[in-house]
């Protein structure tokens, strides 16, 4: 079934970024997916959004709902045919929306878990605490707005970062099955980021060392979004088996 285009504002949108040793990325990733590298080394992190007024394109916004989301996102390359395209692909999505955990992977593109979020905002700091309903995943993160970004990043400008983010704008989320990811393209009126400087920041899925070797990942940076009017659009779920892939409905 296609999902009408959803429209609504990015309220807020931080993205907590790591970069990763490409060798230690690589077997996490199902097929067709292969690490977008920056400078020789893959980036991972946690895209923390909040939606508001979202609805489908034709309702009013009063109609709209807001929720608090986050993705566990890589960002990838894969081969369409003769065609490298780029985009993240998203490992797991969580939501404080009861909605977008009922509609998630049916009415709407990616499985989403519930989870208690814990937010404290200012004109000048942020905080954002994660806990899921499963237990599975925790995180927590402070930031600040800073001039630019910390000399120790990877990116060697903020216009260079949010180049590479920019052109990640089509996601492909896991599903209960192995070979078949939904995709969901997400389209901003307008694009623009700011640096943060984090005082804290903590991940129980990139602290697993048993998927993250000490010493292969490290924190490298985080943007801030605010204000954005956007639009989902889907797009066809991408299927791949054995060495066949193709993109179809």
């Amino acid at each position: 079934m296609r999902i009408p285009v959803v429209r609504g504002v990015i309220d807020r949108r931080i993205l907590v970024n790591y970069r990763i040793e490409p060798s230690v990325l690589a077997p996490l990733l199902p097929a067709p997916f292969r690490p977008k590298l920056i400078h020789g080394v893959g980036m991972v992190g946690i895209c923390l959004i909040r939606l508001a007024h979202v609805r489908p394109h034709a309702m009013p916004q009063w109609l709209g709902i807001s929720s608090e989301n986050a993705a566990y996102r890589s960002a990838v390359e894969w081969n369409d045919r003769d065609t490298v395209r780029h985009g993240v692909y998203v490992r797991r999505r969580d939501t404080n929306s009861w909605l977008t955990t009922m509609a998630g992977g049916r009415f709407f593109p990616g499985i989403h878990h519930h989870a208690r979020f814990t937010v404290n905002e200012s004109a000048d700091s942020y905080a954002v605490a994660i806990r899921s309903d499963d237990g599975m995943t925790t995180m927590a993160v402070r930031a600040r707005p800073i001039e630019s970004l910390p000399g120790s990043s990877v990116f060697r400008s903020l216009e260079e970062a949010s180049a590479f983010f920019e052109s990640g704008s089509v996601g492909y989320s896991a599903t209960h099955s192995p070979s078949r990811f939904q995709g969901l393209e997400l389209r901003c009126r307008t694009w623009h980021v700011e640096p943060l400087v984090v005082d804290e920041v903590r991940s129980s899925f990139f602290e697993d060392e048993t998927l993250f070797p000490k010493g292969s990942i490290e924190f490298d940076s985080a943007l801030l979004m605010r204000g954005v009017e956007h639009e989902w659009h889907e797009k066809p779920d991408l299927h791949h088996a054995a060495s066949i892939m193709h993109v179809g409905g």
